[in-house]
Protein backbone atom coordinates (compact mmCIF):
# COMPACT_ATOMS: atom_id res chain seq x y z
CA UNK A 1 0.00 0.00 0.00
CA UNK A 2 1.42 3.68 -0.88
CA UNK A 3 1.99 6.09 2.01
CA UNK A 4 -0.72 8.84 2.35
CA UNK A 5 1.07 11.81 0.84
CA UNK A 6 0.67 15.26 2.56
CA UNK A 7 -1.93 16.91 -0.23
CA UNK A 8 -4.04 13.58 -0.65
CA UNK A 9 -7.56 13.48 0.88
CA UNK A 10 -8.03 10.98 3.49
CA UNK A 11 -11.93 9.75 3.45
CA UNK A 12 -13.77 8.01 6.55
CA UNK A 13 -13.23 4.58 5.63
CA UNK A 14 -15.90 1.91 4.98
CA UNK A 15 -17.70 0.59 7.31
CA UNK A 16 -17.46 -3.36 8.41
CA UNK A 17 -20.32 -4.97 6.37
CA UNK A 18 -24.06 -5.10 8.40
CA UNK A 19 -22.42 -1.63 10.25
CA UNK A 20 -23.75 1.05 7.99
CA UNK A 21 -27.46 1.40 9.90
CA UNK A 22 -26.03 0.31 13.59
CA UNK A 23 -26.85 3.25 16.34
CA UNK A 24 -23.71 2.08 18.09
CA UNK A 25 -24.63 3.28 22.23
CA UNK A 26 -22.54 1.09 23.79
CA UNK A 27 -19.73 3.73 24.95
CA UNK A 28 -18.31 6.88 24.06
CA UNK A 29 -14.83 5.29 23.03
CA UNK A 30 -16.41 3.47 19.58
CA UNK A 31 -16.00 6.67 17.70
CA UNK A 32 -14.04 6.89 14.59
CA UNK A 33 -11.37 9.42 14.24
CA UNK A 34 -12.61 12.60 12.03
CA UNK A 35 -10.87 13.45 8.69
CA UNK A 36 -9.06 16.27 10.31
CA UNK A 37 -7.68 13.75 13.10
CA UNK A 38 -6.47 11.59 10.02
CA UNK A 39 -5.06 14.32 8.31
CA UNK A 40 -3.04 15.25 11.09
CA UNK A 41 -1.96 11.78 11.88
CA UNK A 42 -0.61 11.55 8.49
CA UNK A 43 1.51 14.75 8.86
CA UNK A 44 2.44 14.51 12.13
CA UNK A 45 6.10 15.56 12.78
CA UNK A 46 7.59 12.96 14.70
CA UNK A 47 10.29 11.56 17.13
CA UNK A 48 11.54 8.94 19.59
CA UNK A 49 9.50 9.27 22.70
CA UNK A 50 11.29 7.51 24.99
CA UNK A 51 14.01 9.91 24.73
CA UNK A 52 11.29 13.02 24.66
CA UNK A 53 11.73 14.36 21.12
CA UNK A 54 8.72 13.39 19.66
CA UNK A 55 7.47 17.10 18.65
CA UNK A 56 3.67 16.37 18.45
CA UNK A 57 3.44 14.70 22.03
CA UNK A 58 5.44 17.00 23.58
CA UNK A 59 3.19 19.85 22.33
CA UNK A 60 0.48 17.35 23.02
CA UNK A 61 1.57 17.41 26.98
CA UNK A 62 3.10 21.06 26.94
CA UNK A 63 -0.58 22.06 25.98
CA UNK A 64 -2.43 19.67 28.09
CA UNK A 65 -0.72 21.18 31.47
CA UNK A 66 -1.71 24.47 30.28
CA UNK A 67 -5.40 23.58 29.96
CA UNK A 68 -5.46 22.27 33.54
CA UNK A 69 -3.17 24.65 35.17
CA UNK A 70 -0.44 22.29 36.19
CA UNK A 71 3.29 22.36 35.54
CA UNK A 72 3.78 19.17 33.29
CA UNK A 73 1.61 16.29 31.61
CA UNK A 74 2.37 12.74 30.10
CA UNK A 75 0.55 10.91 26.83
CA UNK A 76 -0.50 7.65 28.02
CA UNK A 77 -1.64 4.60 25.58
CA UNK A 78 -5.21 3.80 27.96
CA UNK A 79 -6.70 5.75 30.64
CA UNK A 80 -6.16 2.29 32.88
CA UNK A 81 -2.33 2.87 32.30
CA UNK A 82 -2.67 6.30 33.70
CA UNK A 83 -4.72 5.25 36.65
CA UNK A 84 -2.32 2.89 37.36
CA UNK A 85 0.79 4.32 37.50
CA UNK A 86 -0.80 7.42 39.54
CA UNK A 87 -1.50 4.78 41.88
CA UNK A 88 2.18 3.62 42.41
CA UNK A 89 3.43 6.38 42.35
CA UNK A 90 1.67 7.93 44.95
CA UNK A 91 1.63 4.53 47.13
CA UNK A 92 3.54 1.95 48.41
CA UNK A 93 3.13 -1.81 48.67
CA UNK A 94 0.46 -2.63 51.27
CA UNK A 95 -1.09 1.18 51.22
CA UNK A 96 -4.74 1.28 50.96
CA UNK A 97 -6.83 3.45 48.62
CA UNK A 98 -10.25 4.67 49.28
CA UNK A 99 -12.64 4.47 46.16
CA UNK A 100 -16.42 4.59 45.70
CA UNK A 101 -17.30 0.45 45.31
CA UNK A 102 -17.93 1.15 41.24
CA UNK A 103 -15.31 3.24 40.34
CA UNK A 104 -13.37 2.00 37.34
CA UNK A 105 -9.95 1.74 38.82
CA UNK A 106 -12.00 -0.72 41.19
CA UNK A 107 -13.92 -2.45 39.01
CA UNK A 108 -12.54 -2.44 35.39
CA UNK A 109 -9.12 -2.75 35.01
CA UNK A 110 -7.98 -5.69 36.39
CA UNK A 111 -7.56 -4.91 39.91
CA UNK A 112 -4.33 -3.40 38.92
CA UNK A 113 -4.23 -1.64 42.10
CA UNK A 114 -3.35 -4.77 43.64
CA UNK A 115 -1.61 -6.90 41.03
CA UNK A 116 0.55 -3.95 39.99
CA UNK A 117 0.43 -1.38 42.56
CA UNK A 118 0.53 -4.23 45.53
CA UNK A 119 -2.58 -1.64 47.33
CA UNK A 120 -5.74 -2.68 48.79
CA UNK A 121 -8.70 -1.01 47.80
CA UNK A 122 -11.19 0.28 50.31
CA UNK A 123 -14.34 0.71 48.79
CA UNK A 124 -18.03 1.75 50.08
CA UNK A 125 -21.10 2.39 48.23
CA UNK A 126 -22.96 5.41 47.15
CA UNK A 127 -25.87 5.63 45.70
CA UNK A 128 -25.42 8.06 42.80
CA UNK A 129 -21.24 7.40 43.49
CA UNK A 130 -20.69 10.54 45.18
CA UNK A 131 -18.24 10.30 47.75
CA UNK A 132 -18.27 13.25 50.68
CA UNK A 133 -15.46 13.36 53.03
CA UNK A 134 -18.24 12.19 55.77
CA UNK A 135 -17.74 8.56 53.90
CA UNK A 136 -14.15 8.93 53.70
CA UNK A 137 -13.13 10.15 57.38
CA UNK A 138 -14.30 6.71 58.78
CA UNK A 139 -12.19 4.62 56.33
CA UNK A 140 -9.13 6.31 56.84
CA UNK A 141 -6.71 3.67 58.95
CA UNK A 142 -5.22 5.25 61.98
CA UNK A 143 -1.57 5.68 62.09
CA UNK A 144 -0.88 2.01 64.12
CA UNK A 145 2.21 0.35 62.47
CA UNK A 146 0.68 -3.04 61.92
CA UNK A 147 -2.46 -1.44 60.54
CA UNK A 148 -1.85 -1.53 56.53
CA UNK A 149 -2.22 2.49 56.13
CA UNK A 150 -4.34 4.65 54.05
CA UNK A 151 -2.16 6.61 51.06
CA UNK A 152 -4.89 7.33 48.51
CA UNK A 153 -8.11 8.38 48.12
CA UNK A 154 -9.40 8.36 44.34
CA UNK A 155 -12.92 9.96 43.05
CA UNK A 156 -14.32 9.55 39.67
CA UNK A 157 -16.24 12.30 37.86
CA UNK A 158 -17.86 11.86 35.85
CA UNK A 159 -18.65 8.67 37.74
CA UNK A 160 -19.14 5.57 34.77
CA UNK A 161 -21.75 3.62 36.62
CA UNK A 162 -23.38 5.88 39.00
CA UNK A 163 -24.58 6.90 35.51
CA UNK A 164 -22.23 10.16 35.00
CA UNK A 165 -23.03 11.88 38.08
CA UNK A 166 -20.64 15.07 38.76
CA UNK A 167 -18.47 16.53 41.59
CA UNK A 168 -20.06 19.50 42.74
CA UNK A 169 -16.59 21.15 42.98
CA UNK A 170 -17.14 22.53 46.83
CA UNK A 171 -17.49 18.37 47.52
CA UNK A 172 -14.44 17.17 46.16
CA UNK A 173 -12.58 20.82 46.82
CA UNK A 174 -13.57 19.64 50.63
CA UNK A 175 -12.51 16.01 50.39
CA UNK A 176 -8.98 17.51 48.89
CA UNK A 177 -8.24 19.77 51.49
CA UNK A 178 -9.62 17.31 54.38
CA UNK A 179 -7.46 14.67 52.43
CA UNK A 180 -4.14 16.93 52.37
CA UNK A 181 -4.51 17.94 56.18
CA UNK A 182 -4.96 14.22 57.22
CA UNK A 183 -1.25 13.43 54.82
CA UNK A 184 -3.20 11.76 51.93
CA UNK A 185 -3.01 12.52 48.24
CA UNK A 186 -6.10 12.64 46.13
CA UNK A 187 -5.79 11.02 42.31
CA UNK A 188 -8.88 12.19 40.21
CA UNK A 189 -10.11 9.36 37.71
CA UNK A 190 -11.35 12.33 35.14
CA UNK A 191 -11.71 9.97 31.99
CA UNK A 192 -14.93 12.33 31.23
CA UNK A 193 -13.51 15.64 33.51
CA UNK A 194 -14.69 17.23 30.42
CA UNK A 195 -18.14 16.42 30.26
CA UNK A 196 -17.92 16.71 34.26
CA UNK A 197 -16.77 20.69 33.34
CA UNK A 198 -19.69 21.03 30.56
CA UNK A 199 -22.10 20.43 33.12
CA UNK A 200 -20.77 22.14 35.76
CA UNK A 201 -20.15 24.97 33.21
CA UNK A 202 -16.89 25.53 34.70
CA UNK A 203 -13.43 24.88 33.57
CA UNK A 204 -11.26 21.91 33.92
CA UNK A 205 -8.34 23.54 35.38
CA UNK A 206 -11.51 25.28 37.91
CA UNK A 207 -12.79 22.15 39.03
CA UNK A 208 -9.95 20.45 39.51
CA UNK A 209 -6.94 22.58 40.66
CA UNK A 210 -6.52 20.79 44.27
CA UNK A 211 -6.25 17.32 43.09
CA UNK A 212 -2.51 16.21 43.31
CA UNK A 213 -3.05 13.97 39.96
CA UNK A 214 -5.47 13.56 37.08
CA UNK A 215 -5.88 11.45 34.24
CA UNK A 216 -8.33 11.96 31.19
CA UNK A 217 -8.98 10.34 28.30
CA UNK A 218 -8.76 11.81 25.27
CA UNK A 219 -10.13 8.80 23.32
CA UNK A 220 -14.02 8.94 25.10
CA UNK A 221 -16.19 12.31 24.32
CA UNK A 222 -13.24 13.99 23.03
CA UNK A 223 -13.13 11.56 19.91
CA UNK A 224 -9.49 10.74 19.48
CA UNK A 225 -8.77 6.91 17.88
CA UNK A 226 -6.48 6.58 21.22
CA UNK A 227 -4.75 7.67 24.35
CA UNK A 228 -5.07 9.58 27.72
CA UNK A 229 -3.29 12.25 29.90
CA UNK A 230 -1.83 12.36 33.14
CA UNK A 231 -1.46 15.78 34.78
CA UNK A 232 0.46 17.04 38.09
CA UNK A 233 3.59 18.36 39.20
CA UNK A 234 6.46 18.21 37.04
CA UNK A 235 8.22 15.81 39.91
CA UNK A 236 5.26 13.58 39.66
CA UNK A 237 4.97 13.42 35.46
CA UNK A 238 8.64 12.66 36.46
CA UNK A 239 8.45 9.95 38.53
CA UNK A 240 5.30 8.76 36.22
CA UNK A 241 7.62 8.53 33.50
CA UNK A 242 9.29 5.95 35.43
CA UNK A 243 6.41 3.68 35.82
CA UNK A 244 4.62 4.62 32.54
CA UNK A 245 8.18 2.69 30.83
CA UNK A 246 8.16 -0.09 33.62
CA UNK A 247 4.54 -1.14 32.55
CA UNK A 248 5.42 -1.09 29.28
CA UNK A 249 4.10 2.06 27.82
CA UNK A 250 7.44 3.51 26.36
CA UNK A 251 6.78 4.59 22.66
CA UNK A 252 8.53 5.75 19.74
CA UNK A 253 7.05 7.84 16.69
CA UNK A 254 4.18 8.19 18.85
CA UNK A 255 3.52 11.63 17.54
CA UNK A 256 0.96 9.93 15.28
CA UNK A 257 -1.45 9.48 17.70
CA UNK A 258 -0.65 12.58 19.74
CA UNK A 259 -1.83 14.73 16.59
CA UNK A 260 -5.51 13.23 16.92
CA UNK A 261 -4.96 13.72 20.46
CA UNK A 262 -3.88 17.25 20.36
CA UNK A 263 -7.29 18.02 17.52
CA UNK A 264 -9.58 16.46 20.34
CA UNK A 265 -8.05 18.41 23.15
CA UNK A 266 -8.78 22.14 21.28
CA UNK A 267 -12.17 21.61 19.52
CA UNK A 268 -14.21 18.31 21.05
CA UNK A 269 -14.84 19.64 24.41
CA UNK A 270 -16.64 22.91 22.96
CA UNK A 271 -19.77 20.25 20.86
CA UNK A 272 -20.18 17.57 24.30
CA UNK A 273 -22.88 19.83 25.37
CA UNK A 274 -24.59 17.81 21.98
CA UNK A 275 -23.71 14.60 23.54
CA UNK A 276 -25.56 16.16 26.95
CA UNK A 277 -28.61 16.97 24.97
CA UNK A 278 -29.19 13.76 23.64
CA UNK A 279 -28.55 11.77 26.21
CA UNK A 280 -31.07 13.81 27.91
CA UNK A 281 -33.80 13.28 25.25
CA UNK A 282 -33.11 9.73 25.00
CA UNK A 283 -33.56 9.38 29.12
CA UNK A 284 -36.57 11.36 28.89
CA UNK A 285 -38.01 9.06 25.87
CA UNK A 286 -36.99 5.62 27.64
CA UNK A 287 -38.39 6.86 30.90
CA UNK A 288 -42.05 7.28 28.97
CA UNK A 289 -41.31 3.64 27.76
CA UNK A 290 -43.62 0.40 29.41
CA UNK A 291 -41.51 -1.55 31.96
CA UNK A 292 -38.38 1.27 31.90
CA UNK A 293 -37.29 2.88 35.02
CA UNK A 294 -34.84 5.88 34.65
CA UNK A 295 -33.59 7.75 37.45
CA UNK A 296 -33.20 11.35 35.45
CA UNK A 297 -31.52 13.31 38.01
CA UNK A 298 -28.40 11.09 37.26
CA UNK A 299 -28.53 11.59 34.14
CA UNK A 300 -26.02 15.13 34.16
CA UNK A 301 -23.68 14.22 31.14
CA UNK A 302 -23.71 11.67 28.49
CA UNK A 303 -24.09 8.43 30.10
CA UNK A 304 -27.91 6.87 30.39
CA UNK A 305 -28.64 3.53 32.82
CA UNK A 306 -31.94 2.39 32.81
CA UNK A 307 -33.47 -0.67 34.57
CA UNK A 308 -35.66 -3.38 32.56
CA UNK A 309 -36.73 -5.18 34.66
CA UNK A 310 -40.38 -3.94 34.40
CA UNK A 311 -40.17 -5.46 30.97
CA UNK A 312 -40.17 -9.20 32.28
CA UNK A 313 -36.66 -9.87 30.22
CA UNK A 314 -33.16 -9.43 31.26
CA UNK A 315 -30.78 -6.75 30.20
CA UNK A 316 -28.74 -9.50 28.47
CA UNK A 317 -32.28 -10.13 26.63
CA UNK A 318 -32.94 -6.75 25.67
CA UNK A 319 -29.58 -5.57 24.57
CA UNK A 320 -29.32 -9.36 22.22
CA UNK A 321 -33.19 -8.03 20.84
CA UNK A 322 -32.07 -4.43 19.97
CA UNK A 323 -28.95 -5.55 18.38
CA UNK A 324 -31.00 -7.50 15.82
CA UNK A 325 -32.53 -4.45 15.18
CA UNK A 326 -29.04 -2.29 14.43
CA UNK A 327 -29.02 -0.87 18.25
CA UNK A 328 -25.80 -1.64 20.67
CA UNK A 329 -26.27 -1.30 23.93
CA UNK A 330 -24.66 -2.72 27.07
CA UNK A 331 -26.25 -4.83 29.94
CA UNK A 332 -24.11 -3.22 33.03
CA UNK A 333 -26.49 -5.70 35.33
CA UNK A 334 -29.05 -8.26 35.11
CA UNK A 335 -31.71 -5.61 34.56
CA UNK A 336 -29.90 -2.99 33.95
CA UNK A 337 -28.64 -1.34 30.75
CA UNK A 338 -26.16 1.82 29.67
CA UNK A 339 -26.68 3.85 26.48
CA UNK A 340 -23.59 6.29 26.11
CA UNK A 341 -24.03 9.45 23.40
CA UNK A 342 -21.05 10.33 21.38
CA UNK A 343 -19.95 12.34 18.18
CA UNK A 344 -21.24 9.45 15.88
CA UNK A 345 -24.76 9.62 16.88
CA UNK A 346 -26.75 12.36 16.13
CA UNK A 347 -30.03 13.33 17.15
CA UNK A 348 -31.24 11.65 14.54
CA UNK A 349 -29.86 8.25 15.21
CA UNK A 350 -31.39 8.34 18.58
CA UNK A 351 -34.82 9.23 17.26
CA UNK A 352 -33.85 6.22 15.44
CA UNK A 353 -33.15 4.14 18.51
CA UNK A 354 -35.98 5.06 20.15
CA UNK A 355 -38.33 3.98 17.24
CA UNK A 356 -36.72 0.21 17.16
CA UNK A 357 -36.75 0.31 20.93
CA UNK A 358 -40.75 0.91 20.65
CA UNK A 359 -41.39 -1.57 18.34
CA UNK A 360 -39.31 -4.52 20.15
CA UNK A 361 -41.44 -3.79 23.20
CA UNK A 362 -44.54 -3.73 21.61
CA UNK A 363 -43.55 -7.01 19.88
Amino acid sequence: MNPVSATQTISEPEKQPGSTLAIDLRSDTVTRPSPEMRRAMAEAPVGDDVYGEDPTINKLQARAAEIFGREAAIFVPTGSMGNIVAVKTWTHHGDEVIIEERGHIHQYEMDSITAIAGCMPRTTYVEDGILTWDRIEPLIRPKVYYRAQTALVSLESSHNMAGGTVYPPEVSDEICDRAHDAGLRVHLDGARIFNAAVYLGRSVAEITRKFDSIMFCLSKGLGAPVGSMLVGSREFIEKARVYRKLFGGGMRQVGVLGAAGLIALEKSPARLHEDHANARCLAEALAQLPGIKVDLRKVQTNIVIFDVSGTGRTAAEISAALAKRNVLANPTGKYDIRMLTHCDVDRAAIDRALVEFRALLAA
